[in-house]
């Protein structure tokens, strides 16, 4: 075979210092971003503050942040708890800007300690999801064992006999079971987490990649066999390793460089003593619920105009410095606008589907996983755990985390389902209309239930009331 050159014509899908900085702006909630955004100005001259930037009408409601969704603007018209956004409090500058007179709403959040940060670990990310999953009972169980063993990094480094001894007194699971569950965790947000070493970690996050991604197949079998050995072996190493050419090796080798290697460390706790803001607003006017972002400095960032003349006027290597600084410039706006445009179709469809949520509370919270929302706005489950991921949207109730829409649901005797929001809610409001001398056990409470028409295992009343921090029968009793 003869050495010879040929080019073809594709589309294909790389991990481009563009997309890595969307998805890494996507997960990033408001207070966060507002510091990336400020050190992006201080660091690159073609960007700046529009001081005088000129508000967008929103009176009706029809500015592009504003636009209602469809199908959301007439439930609950005549609620008793709904409330219509009053014209006071509310800026009309690039969609509603957040007013920090506090809640309108019923929850009582506005003591400021109400509104701190909850910081959220890497365990709470994926006991989040995986509670949302759609699995058996069993593989709920031991995908819980296994989101409690994986580290602060992401990796699983407990040995799956480990594993099975945790989940004693049952019957403990195989290997091959095991695994199975720790696949689907390995497909949560982040990517790549609880995998058992570097290579598997790589392997993982290549094998979500398009299967016509330059340099995949190479990267794979790099992640597989050479991990370890690349550090000494480098591109030439490669190439002879693998029998490839050394473009090939450098694609290859470019993918890899793009990987997390410590997925983990994109979920971690958020300074104790920072604030809520809100990355969206809901409001009601008129009976349609609208949903926008809060604006901020978003609103104010734009080309340094002087800079970018400069750059028609200039030569040699200050205009390269200046043409690079304005593609990062450009870039970092389109993907700004991407983030705001995917979390406001990710809140829109959670005012379609839980619209009844926002005018009851947590009584009315229906099932709504990531996997429903994912299909019906056509983007992948990942990037919606990424857009709700400490994310707070301010309403009428209060400023509420974007997650807590989100609930896994059990069948009711209707033939419909409940949310486990909506079944603690109940079993909250049992307790609190008690006997104190006679308190429910969870076997009362269970029947209560059954008798309403949502069938619930004793056990799961325990899980659920021990979740709410409700004490036991036994030591709920009062005797005055």
């Amino acid at each position: 075979m003869k050495p010879r050159l040929q080019t073809s014509l594709g589309q294909h899908l790389v991990l481009t210092p563009q997309l890595r900085q969307a998805l890494h702006l996507l997960q990033l909630p408001a207070i966060e971003l507002e510091a990336e955004i400020a050190a992006a100005v201080e660091s690159n001259p073609l960007l700046d503050w529009a001081e005088d930037a000129p508000p967008l009408p929103v009176a009706d409601g029809k500015s592009p942040a504003a636009e209602t969704t469809a199908d959301a603007g007439e439930h609950g018209r005549d609620g008793g708890e709904a409330w219509d956004a009053p014209d006071e409090g509310w800026t009309e500058t690039a969609g509603f800007e957040y007013a920090a007179s506090g809640s309108r709403g019923d929850d009582g959040d506005s003591d400021p300690a109400s509104r701190m940060v909850q910081s959220e670990t890497l365990r709470d990310h994926l006991g989040w999801q995986l509670n949302l999953s759609h699995l058996s009972p069993r593989d709920l169980r031991i995908g819980t064992v296994l989101v409690d063993a994986i580290e602060d990094d992401g990796y699983l480094r407990v040995p799956f006999s480990e594993i099975a001894a945790a989940l004693q007194p049952e019957p403990p699971p195989g290997d091959d079971e095991i695994l199975a569950v720790l696949r689907q965790i390995q497909r949560m947000d982040p990517v790549g987490v609880g995998a058992r070493d570097l290579g598997e970690c790589l392997w993982i996050q290549l094998d979500t990649l398009p299967a016509d991604t330059p340099g995949r197949a190479l990267a794979l079998r790099i992640a597989t066999e050479l991990i370890d050995r690349l550090p000494k072996l480098g591109a030439r190493g490669v190439c002879d390793q693998l029998g490839c050419s050394a473009e090939e090796a450098d694609v290859a080798l470019h993918l890899l460089r793009s990987l997390d290697p410590r997925p983990g460390s994109q979920v971690g706790d958020v300074p104790a003593d920072s604030f809520v803001v809100p990355d969206c607003v809901i409001v009601r006017r008129n009976g349609v619920w609208l949903a926008a972002l809060a604006t901020s400095s978003l609103s104010k960032l734009t080309i340094h105009q002087a800079y970018e003349r400069m750059i028609q006027t200039t030569a040699g290597e200050d205009a390269g410095y200046l043409k690079g600084r304005l593609q990062e410039a450009r870039w970092l706006l389109k993907n700004l606008e991407a983030r705001g445009e995917t979390l406001l179709k990710v809140v829109r469809c959670l005012i379609r589907q839980q619209s009844g949520f926002l005018e009851f509370g947590a009584r009315a919270l229906r099932p709504l996983t990531l996997r429903e929302v994912a299909a019906e706005i056509g983007m992948h489950e990942s990037t919606v755990s990424r857009a709700v991921a400490r994310k707070y949207v301010h309403t009428p109730r209060g400023t509420i985390a974007l997650r807590d829409f989100f609930a896994s649901g059990i069948d009711t005797e209707g033939g419909g389902e409940a949310s486990s929001v909506a079944i603690q809610q109940m079993i909250r409001v049992l307790i609190e209309a008690e006997d104190p001398r006679k308190p429910l056990s969870d076997a009362r409470l269970a029947e209560s239930l059954k008798a309403s028409g949502v069938p619930v295992a004793r056990r799961t009343v325990a899980k659920y009331r021990e979740a709410m921090h409700i004490a036991a029968s036994h030591e709920r009793v009062r005797i005055d």
